[in-house]
């Protein structure tokens, strides 16, 4: 399967669209990438993708790249790269390397594979998809709240005019 867009260089960050999330690797060159992959990302599993919520442990995988994509549609996403200093290819790379093969901690909401990628590349773990997703939840409960507070308001008054009509 082609990529979507330019071709990946070694230190390039790919997103891949996953039901309902990003799954996120590095490219580390000649078809391969490195990956943090909980036990619901590794190829064999298929669609149970959705299980990483639960997992604590995840694996430092290096897979090509067509393995960890498994058809589902990926591009390049430097994101950062206009705000955060990017470390060099050699650092990213060696680092990444370094860790193949060892089991992590894991955690969908502070160490997933977007905290892993982006702090290999930029020195800082930081995952959007997180982020946006608790504002999502924040305006959503906000949003509840504010419902609630404008049908006690209206409850309110539609029981003070009640009451003057007894």
């Amino acid at each position: 399967m082609p990529l979507k867009g330019e071709e990946p260089k070694p230190g390039d960050l790919i997103e891949i669209s996953r039901f309902g999330y990003w799954h996120w690797a590095l490219y580390v060159g000649y078809g391969h990438v490195i990956h943090l992959a909980p036990p619901s990302e590794f190829a064999e599993t298929g669609f149970s993708s959705l299980m990483s919520v639960v997992a604590d442990k995840a694996m430092v995988r290096k897979e090509p790249l067509w393995a960890v994509v498994k058809g589902d549609d990926y591009r390049v996403n430097n994101k950062h790269d206009g705000k955060l200093p990017r470390r060099t290819v050699d650092q990213i790379i060696q680092e990444a390397e370094s860790l193949v093969g060892k089991t992590m901690p894991y955690s969908v909401t502070s160490k997933n594979c977007e905290h892993f990628v982006t702090k290999l590349r930029y020195g800082v773990a930081r995952s959007d998809q997180v982020r946006d997703a608790m504002v999502a939840g924040a305006v959503g409960i906000v949003g509840v709240g504010a419902l609630l507070a404008v049908a006690t308001f209206i409850g309110t008054l539609l029981s003070d005019n009640k009451q003057e009509d007894e």
